[in-house]
């Protein structure tokens, strides 16, 4: 296996709205916050029509290495409802491998609503669910020791969600892989940041991916140059996002600056993170230079930023084959 993914299993519900529809739903843009059940049915009860897909963090980056060629799995908890039905159908029909068992009693499978504006940007509403059910037993050593690269999302936020990612990483360093976190979000560092810091201080962390604001919410009391140094000494590979300003790629004595692939219209940034991710990590695990593994991780996000939804629509290795 090339990377293997853990995250909170959820299906993703896209739909566009103006500025004026997200105020009315009393949502603050850009701003990401995890909802309860009632609060849920509500804004989902609200939104037009849209689009829904399996998804989440990791799932997406596991989605786009199957799509580039490369060989993923998956591990994250759903329940035994239509949506969890449609979340394990739907995941392997894109060849991503995916067997964790799913809970037959407790909370619903886990949905992610977001709201699209038309500059683009993405206001994020989850509701975990049956993805707080993941447990450091849904982790097997055999899995994570077989795959290249084992890669965590930063939504710690269920603490026995919290020891299977942590679980997952020190199987993978201690078996001579190689282990990556994302920062994910500005909200779980600020919530996290002890723990990211502590799995990075112990040296279990290899390769770690942030765009810029979460970097800065890491290392809050310096600059950008000032905290790219200080995540130099502490991982032996970092990446950090820009935006239209591309990425930066760090490594001891090694630092490249990646410019943004070009794109005709920015419609939908959501994605954008996992997708680099995962084109930065099918180089990683393809033996490319670091450089190149930032350009196939912008070549990636570009594509997922031209449309609607957090999944490819065309399919990764044929756009990297004509790049």
């Amino acid at each position: 296996m090339d990377v293997l993914t853990l995250g909170n299993a959820m299906v993703d519900v896209l739909a566009m709205v103006s500025d004026e529809e997200l105020a009315r739903l009393g949502l603050e843009k850009n701003v990401w916050g995890l909802l309860d059940a009632d609060e849920a049915e509500r804004l989902y009860s609200a939104m037009p029509a849209g689009v829904e897909v399996s998804g989440g963090s990791a799932a997406n980056t596991a989605i786009g290495v199957a799509s580039l060629g490369g060989t993923s799995q998956y591990i994250g908890k759903v329940r035994n409802d239509q949506l969890g039905d449609v979340f394990v159908h739907d995941l392997r029909s894109t060849g991503v491998a995916y067997d964790t068992s799913v809970t037959t009693d407790g909370p619903p499978t886990g949905r992610c609503l977001i709201f699209v504006t038309p500059d683009a940007h993405r206001t994020m509403r989850p509701f975990l669910g049956a993805a707080h059910e993941l447990t450091p037993d849904d982790v097997h050593e055999d899995a994570v020791a077989g795959a290249d690269v084992t890669y965590a999302e930063g939504f710690w936020d269920a603490p026995c969600a919290r020891d299977a990612f942590r679980k997952a990483l020190r199987i993978a360093h201690s078996a001579g892989r190689k282990a990556a976190l994302s920062l994910s979000d500005v909200v779980c560092v600020n919530n996290f940041r002890d723990d990211f810091l502590a799995v990075l201080e112990a040296g279990e962390i290899d390769v770690l991916f942030g765009n810029e604001a979460e970097l800065l919410a890491l290392f809050p009391d310096v600059g950008l140059d000032a905290a790219v140094g200080r995540v130099r000494d502490l991982c032996p590979i970092a990446v950090v996002t820009r935006g239209e300003h591309g990425s930066i790629v760090v490594a001891a004595g090694e630092t490249h600056e990646v410019a943004v692939a070009p794109v005709g219209e920015v419609v939908d940034t959501t994605g954008a993170g996992d997708l680099y991710a995962a084109g930065f990590l099918y180089g990683l695990t393809h033996g490319e230079t670091l450089a190149r593994c930032g350009e196939l991780g912008s070549l990636c996000a570009a594509e997922v930023i031209s449309h609607v939804g957090a999944r490819p629509q065309r399919r990764l290795s044929e756009l990297v084959a004509s790049s």
